[in-house]
Order: C-alpha cells, then sequence, then structure tokens
C-alpha cells in the first residue's frame, strides 16, 4: 500500500489552491491534460486518484460520464460534498482497480501516481480499464522547482517527503516495460513557476515551450492497445460461382508513435 493521505492531508490540499500562485499552477495541469487525454463528450473518463474532487470538477460541463476512485476515505468524503452526485465516486487502490477491462475510453493520474507503492502496477491496471488514452500527470524529478520542494520535504516531513518523483525517461521505460513499444507522447508545464497571470499562462501553453524537459509536471499520453487502420482491398472470387468481386478490409501497419505524434495530441 501506498501513503493514503489522511484527514489533515485532505483539509490541507484544499487549502493548498487558496494561494493564487497555487491555483495557477493547477489551471496549467488541468489544461495540459484536457489538451492531451482529449476526451469526446459522452465518454467515459476514470481519474485514479482523484483526491478531493478538484480535477473531476474542471470536467463536470463536459458532457462526460465520470467516475473517480481514491484510497482515502478522508478524500472520498470531500470529493462527495464538492460534486453532489454527479461523478461516480469508489474508495480502492490504483495497483487493484475494481473494474472490468476496458470500461472506460480515457483514465488519467494527475499528480498521484507518486503516492502509489507499486507505480507501474498502477500503470498496468490503468491500460488494463482503459480503451483509447491514459494519461500521466507526474511531478518532474528534474525541474528545479521541484527539487526545492523535495528539499524543504526531508526537513519539514510534508507529503513531498512520500512522494516518488519520475523524469521523462525513467517514465518512459517504465510505459515501454508492460506495453512494449506502443505510442507515448509528452510534454511538461510550469516552466516559470515564480510568474504568473495571462502573459505567462498563454507562454506557458506554447507547444514548443512545453517540450522543455524542466517544466514541473510531466504529462504523458499512453495508447494502452495496439491501434490499426482499415484500408479497402478487392477479393476476386472464382468466377464460376460470381463474377463480380466484393469489397472487404485488410489491416495496414500498425499505428506507431509517429503518427501519434502529427495527430496533434
Amino acid at each position: 500500500m501506498g501513503y493514503v493521505f489522511d484527514f489533515t492531508d485532505a483539509a490541507g490540499y484544499d487549502q493548498w489552491f487558496e494561494d493564487p500562485k497555487n491555483a495557477y499552477a493547477y489551471d496549467l495541469e488541468m489544461n495540459l491534460l484536457k489538451v492531451m487525454l482529449a476526451p469526446l463528450s459522452g465518454q467515459r473518463v476514470l481519474d485514479i486518484g482523484c483526491g478531493t474532487g478538484k480535477s473531476l470538477e474542471y470536467f463536470l460541463d463536459s458532457g462526460l460520464r465520470l467516475t473517480g476512485i481514491d484510497p482515502s476515505p478522508y478524500m472520498i468524503d470531500r470529493a462527495e460534498q464538492l460534486l453532489q452526485n454527479r461523478v461516480d465516486l469508489y474508495r480502492g487502490f490504483a495497483e487493484d482497480l475494481p473494474f472490468e477491462d476496458n470500461s472506460f475510453e480515457y483514465s488519467f493520474f494527475l499528480t498521484s501516481l507518486e503516492y502509489t507503492e507499486m507505480p507501474a502496477k498502477a500503470v498496468e491496471e490503468a491500460c488494463r480499464v482503459t480503451k483509447d488514452r491514459v494519461f500521466v500527470g507526474v511531478l518532474n524529478r528534474y525541474a528545479p522547482n521541484n527539487f526545492l520542494k523535495r528539499l524543504k520535504s526531508l526537513m519539514a516531513g510534508n507529503v513531498y517527503s512520500k512522494s516518488k518523483f519520475f523524469g521523462i525517461w525513467e517514465l518512459k521505460r517504465l510505459v515501454h516495460s508492460i506495453l512494449g513499444d506502443v505510442p507515448v507522447s509528452w510534454r511538461t508545464t510550469l516552466q516559470f513557476p515564480l510568474v504568473y497571470g495571462k502573459a505567462a499562462f498563454f507562454v506557458e501553453n506554447l507547444t514548443l515551450v512545453q517540450k522543455s524537459p524542466f517544466g514541473a509536471m510531466i504529462g504523458m499520453v499512453i495508447i494502452p492497445v495496439p491501434r490499426f487502420r482499415l484500408t479497402p482491398m478487392l477479393l476476386k472470387e472464382k468466377p464460376s460461382k460470381r463474377p463480380n468481386q466484393v469489397a472487404g478490409y485488410a489491416r495496414s501497419r500498425y499505428f506507431s508513435g509517429e503518427d501519434y505524434e502529427d495527430s496533434g495530441v
């Protein structure tokens, strides 16, 4: 079992948003999540490690069928108060999700994978229950801002001392060790943690800026299963039975990582 947030942690989590700089950083993270995951209205989305429901609140008016799961009863209680029965909420662990295979079109971790005991197993479970895309948002170990957080946590003993920080290539290796050479795409956000406002928000969301490996949060999208395109092919039957041709379909080449990058996700 990884770190489970207690009552004090849950209260502190909501208080964290009262600081405008923290709220700004969270807006950047959520914008990256929305752009990279790109969920379609009417489809099913699972938030793994939903906490107090802040991330699900962003999607309430998007026409999505929302589900959240978290191991902390205190977090789930706060999420229920915030979301008012508009989301299905469960208490459970990321490494053992209580859902059938392919139960959701999309799923995501937003700074929750860091607190799991077995991150690889958690990603594997997310890919098991998800059909189309999995977004993994994690704290970047190579971001200068996060390096300072880690140093402070050693002295203060806050929740960051319980978290696992990741690097981009480390996270890619973890994904490929589970799923093989599946398509992945990554970006980062919060490159300039000391500056916030409309102008900074615009700069932070430029694609070129988000390709920096030093942003405070890494966003990585995984295609969890092989994808094939269908292309038409003519099949000839024996003239003695039927002289005409019938249209059929054949699987074409594998949907590669380059194709995924070109898709604009």
